[in-house]
């Protein structure tokens, strides 16, 4: 028996009542299982908690997903309207995808340098609500809760280590000085005091004090365990095929995020040629600066010549901001719908800094009155340079995540697992990408280093599918991946190892931006064959993202059906 059965009954309704009925139901579900999503989401229950990550609940998740499936099978797809039936289509792919991923024990590998407690609970802690008395109970419940999320944290990597299942140590270097900074009780410099900034003095000294007596001495039991333990436990090798049941999970971790049958072998290759294709080009931009050298010599020259970077944390997020009003201007020239959703543009919190990439997208929620954020890395600022940063911003920005979640969650009459899907990662990342080319139609690029820029920031994610499956499915070592990309990539070498290290323990995920990416480019290529003078680029964008995140096949079905109306 399952919680949806009931509705597998033609009794409880028609079809589509039905299907709106499990899509209602399973949200719901969703959102009390997982609160932190809900808090991101705007989802009006359950601020006041954490997922519960105990290894009871765990394996009970697991052996749940996909329950959904067989109420789809008893409601006949051909009696539904079309946005029904693709919501249909739609809703099947994420069960199966989420059954497929609890095959494989993903939720032992608990912490890494870019998630876990040490990352996670301060940040969403910044992100919620503070301006009622209300939001202060939830802040503060949730901070209470700390102790048992890291508690169970410590569970969940124990039992991974007793299977096999860790990620690779040297990826992990970092953690233990994440974790410290949860240690002090000091409000200037505790993330999560830090992150209630600006809730009365009375809520902030109740925090301190849960903070002191329960959650800091938490992270401390974290750090003596991951010092202690877990790393001397972690595995060596970097291949996701060293893991147990290896092959075949990372065989998943790829149909996850590409949504593809694409094999690695057949991304590797594609892989290589774009990047013969994007050096290619890199030299021509070179060349037409005059500059004397050859590619490596301009490579140097991009790393180390002292225009090209920033003094001050300010002047980088200025720069940014200034790109972002530049490109202002020209989107409604190439979009029909603008989010009604604003954005801003802040630093990423200076403990995560070190082990995160040059920048991030975090939605945002018209339901909480949250905007978009567009975080901007700061720290060594000696490895941030400014050629990159009219692509990082129309990939993270405008029009990049910020129109494509912004506008599926102002899509109206669309089920919510649509509105919010964050799951479909090459669709996602594939726009984000794609966006990145529009920068000549959108007043970028005129500048030659922004222009090579824009063409390094390609060739990282070409780069990304040579490593990823060079790494994880063809018997790369570490050393190797970052020789590859710091032999063809001009970006500075600090911020290549960073990325190395997140396709070693993100197996899969770097694939997406290119796959998307490119199969956007030849839905583009194919409407404008098909509609000569009469393709309209504006009508093009809105209808690839008039339906939210989707499966690329999808996608195809979608394009397709819009050129033959």
């Amino acid at each position: 028996m399952t919680r949806y059965d009931d509705l597998a009954d033609p009794a409880a309704g028609s079809g589509a009542e039905r299907l709106h009925a499990l899509f209602e139901r399973s949200w719901a579900h969703a959102m009390e299982e997982h609160p932190e999503q809900a808090t991101y989401v705007g989802w009006p229950e359950f601020h006041d908690r954490w997922t519960d990550l105990s290894v009871e609940a765990v394996e009970r998740r697991r052996r749940d997903a996909g329950e959904a499936l067989g109420v789809l099978a008893s409601i006949d797809r051909g009696g539904l309207d079309e946005q029904d039936a693709r919501s249909h289509e739609m809703f099947e792919e994420v069960e199966r995808a989420a059954a497929a991923a609890a095959a494989f024990p993903g939720d032992y590998l608990a912490l890494s340098q870019l998630e876990g407690p040490q990352i996670d609970v301060a940040f969403l802690l910044s992100v919620m609500p503070r301006e009622t008395p209300a939001h202060h109970g939830d802040l503060l419940s949730r901070l209470g809760g700390v102790a048992d999320v890291v508690d169970q944290t410590i569970e969940l990597l124990e039992r991974g280590v007793a299977m096999g299942v860790t990620l690779p140590a040297m990826c992990l270097r970092d953690v233990p000085g994440q974790i410290e900074a949860h240690l002090v009780d000091d409000a200037g410099v505790n993330p999560e005091l830090l992150a209630l900034a600006g809730v009365p003095a009375e809520v902030q000294a109740e925090a301190a004090a849960i903070v002191r007596t329960s959650a800091a001495p938490a992270f401390a039991r974290l750090l003596a365990f991951v010092t202690d333990r877990y790393l001397p436990a972690a595995r060596h090798e970097v291949a996701w095929e060293a893991l147990p049941d290896g092959p075949a999970w990372y065989a998943e971790r790829v149909r996850h995020h590409t949504t593809t049958d694409l094999t690695p072998r057949e991304i590797h290759e594609t892989g290589l040629a774009e990047v013969r294709r994007i050096t290619e080009a890199m030299d021509q931009v070179m060349a037409g600066t005059g500059f004397a050298g050859d590619r490596a010599a301009f490579a140097e020259m991009l790393r180390t010549d002292r225009r090209f970077y920033f003094e001050t944390e300010d002047d980088l997020l200025g720069s940014y901001r200034d790109i972002a009003k530049r490109i202002d201007p020209h989107v409604p020239r190439l979009f029909g719908r603008l989010p009604r959703l604003p954005f801003g543009i802040t630093p990423v919190p200076a403990d995560q800094a070190p082990s995160q990439p040059a920048a991030y997208y975090l939605p945002g929620s018209i339901e909480l009155g949250r905007a978009g954020m567009f975080y901007a890395n700061t720290s060594a600022l000696a490895s941030r340079p400014s050629w990159n940063m009219e692509s990082i911003c129309l990939h993270e920005a405008v029009p990049g995540h910020h129109f494509q979640i912004a506008l599926a969650q102002e899509t109206a009459g669309l089920p919510e697992f649509r509105r919010q899907s964050l799951s479909c990662t090459a669709y996602i990342e594939g726009w984000g990408l794609y966006c990145e080319s529009l920068g000549p139609e959108l007043g970028m690029y005129t500048d030659p280093y922004q222009r090579f820029g824009a063409l390094d920031a390609e060739l990282l994610r070409a780069c990304r599918l040579v490593i990823d499956t060079g790494v994880h499915a063809m018997g790369w070592t570490r050393d190797q991946a970052i020789e590859f990309f710091t032999s063809t990539s001009p970006s500075p070498e600090h911020e290549l190892v960073v990325e190395v290290d997140r396709y070693i323990v993100w197996a899969g995920q770097a694939l997406a931006y290119k796959v998307g990416e490119l199969r956007i480019q030849a839905l583009r290529q194919r409407a404008a064959r098909a509609l000569g003078d009469a393709f309209d680029l504006r009508a093009f964008h809105d209808e690839v993202l008039r339906n939210g995140a989707l499966p690329l096949a999808m996608l195809d079905r979608v394009i397709y059906d819009w050129l033959l109306a």
